[in-house]
Formats: structure tokens, C-alpha cells, sequence
């Protein structure tokens, strides 16, 4: 229903992605989007661009599947031109981003990176520079999370330290790295999580990646104003990413959004529009702020 209506037309949001929004299959991590049983709408029939970010360079990290898809092709649409990273392992899905970019008639550059290491994120940049000559945009929104239903007692120093690292670290790291090649005006939008302000017991260490993800974004805004940089999170609700099913039980998947006012999952379309109007002029008067984007439930 109203799948093929752009994001304009006005409809019921509980119904619009309902038939079905998302799957109830797992695959195995990290999970590319050829593999899901129901695939998720990034926009590709519906997002119509107006000239919002005509010109911009802009970067997004895990940019290949996801949000980070559905933000590289509302860019592009909107004029800009975009570098994506992603791992290695997910080249194939990240081809599809770059194929949907180059189609809205823009600049698509890759940047393959485990983010995990400061060397990389730094590398990332860098060949955002090289390719761009400058920085307008920075989207951090690469993630890692593992469910474990048993909680803290399940959670491995190992896993903890990969959810710190590509979440925490790698957003540190690359806003570190780019905010010298950033002009005035410009602006970071990091993504965090209604699991910041609601965490579930089983995504604990992933909620406190996010919670902490949600503090540096609003310190970082206050940081930048001198430069004339903005600095705003995104609190995405359930969405339905690769992620979802490589990262969770059968069960959970099955289930996944119900939970929601709006009674079921986003679709990565839905995000995009706010990750634009954070990246362009419009929301001038912005800065540390926390948008949730969630069907409902609430972010305080």
C-alpha cells in the first residue's frame, strides 16, 4: 500500500509498508540484502529529490545496506555527491548503492574500511578529501550489534568491545578525522537508537554504545558552533536492515516492530528524509539535538 507513491503522498502510516514490512527469516551475519525474505525499501521507486543538497559532498559510513543506503540515495537525488564505506564483505551489496547514486546522476566513490581501527576511519576521510576536495556532510551510521536473549551474562568482552569500537570508537574517530575539512555550514548527523533512552536487556551492550552515541553527538554540536558545524542525531525506532535478521533469533525477527504504537517496522525510506533535512541549510537552527524517528515511542 502507497509503495510506489512518493514521500509525499499523504496515506495512513501504519499501513504503508504493511504487506509485509519485514521478514521472518534469519541469515547468517552480516547479512546482504539479496538474502532477506522481504526486501526493504530504500526509496529506490519512491524517493523524489527537490534540490536540497545540490553540490555537497558528503560522506556515510555503512553506507551499503540499510539506512545508509536509503541516505545515499535520497542525497544523490537531492543533488550530492556521496562516499560510501561498508566491509569488505558486503562489496556486492555495496555496488547496488553506488548503482543507485550513479543513476541519479552523481559522483559515487567506495571506501571499503573496518572501521574498528582509527588507521581506517582515518584512511576513509581522506579519500573523501582526495575525491572531494572537501567534507559538507558527515553521516556516521556504520553499526554492530549481536542479540544475546540471556542478557549480560551472554555478552562476551569480545563482543562488548566490537560493539564499543565500531560504534563509539569508529563515530569518534571519523568526525575527528573530518571536521578540519569541513566548511562552515556543514554537518555531522550520527545515528543512534530509541535503544539509547529504552534499552532492551537483550541488545545491552549495543543500548549503551547508542546512549552514549546520543551524549557525544549533543556535546559535539556545542564543540563545533565556533566552526560553524552541526552536530544531530537520528534515533531510528525498529527499521528493517540486513542487520535485523543477522543479528537476531527467529523469533525475534518474526516479531520485530509489532511492538511499535504504529504496529510494525520502518522501512530504511522512511529514515532518509530526516537524515536530509539535517544535512541541508533548512535546519540551520539545530544542533545537538536527538531526532527520534520511531512509530511512536517515545525518546526522553
Amino acid at each position: 500500500m502507497g509503495q510506489h507513491q512518493d514521500q509525499f503522498t499523504q496515506q495512513d502510516p501504519g499501513e504503508q509498508h504493511a504487506a509485509p514490512g519485514s521478514g521472518s527469516e534469519t541469515v547468517a551475519y552480516p547479512g546482504r540484502t539479496g538474502e532477506l525474505d522481504v526486501r526493504p525499501d530504500h526509496g529506490e521507486e519512491t524517493y523524489r529529490g527537490t534540490g536540497r543538497l545540490e553540490s555537497k559532498k558528503a560522506v556515510i559510513t555503512g553506507g551499503d545496506s540499510g539506512i545508509g543506503r536509503a541516505v545515499a540515495l535520497a542525497f544523490a537525488r537531492e543533488g550530492a555527491d556521496v562516499l560510501i564505506s561498508y566491509l569488505e564483505s558486503e562489496e556486492k551489496d555495496a555496488q547496488e548503492t553506488v548503482r543507485l547514486v550513479e543513476d541519479a546522476g552523481r559522483t559515487a566513490v567506495t571506501a571499503p574500511a573496518d572501521l574498528r581501527e582509527e588507521a581506517q576511519c582515518q584512511a576513509v576521510i581522506d579519500r573523501a578529501v582526495q575525491e572531494f576536495g572537501r567534507i559538507d556532510v558527515l553521516v556516521s551510521n556504520a553499526a554492530y550489534q549481536m542479540s544475546q536473549d540471556a542478557g549480560i551474562e551472554a555478552i562476551s568482552t569480545e563482543q562488548f568491545d566490537r560493539v564499543m569500537k565500531t560504534n563509539v570508537y569508529a563515530t569518534f574517530w571519523v568526525c575527528k578525522a573530518a571536521v578540519p575539512h569541513m566548511p562552515e555550514g556543514s554537518s555531522i548527523i550520527t545515528t543512534s537508537s530509541v535503544q539509547a533512552f529504552n534499552p532492551s536487556p537483550h541488545l545491552l551492550d549495543y543500548a549503551t554504545s547508542k546512549a552514549a552515541i546520543v551524549n557525544f553527538t549533543k556535546g559535539l554540536g556545542k564543540n563545533l558552533v565556533e566552526k560553524g558545524i552541526r552536530a544531530n542525531s537520528v534515533a531510528p525506532g525498529p527499521v528493517w536492515t540486513p542487520l535485523i535478521p543477522a543479528t537476531m533469533s527467529e523469533e525475534k525477527v518474526k516479531s520485530f516492530g509489532k511492538q511499535s504504537p504504529l504496529g510494525r517496522a520502518a522501512q530504511p525510506a522512511e529514515l532518509a528524509p530526516i537524515y536530509v533535512f539535517l544535512a541541508s541549510q533548512e535546519s540551520s537552527y539545530i544542533t545537538s539535538e536527538v531526532i527520534g524517528v520511531t512509530g511512536g515511542s517515545p525518546i526522553t
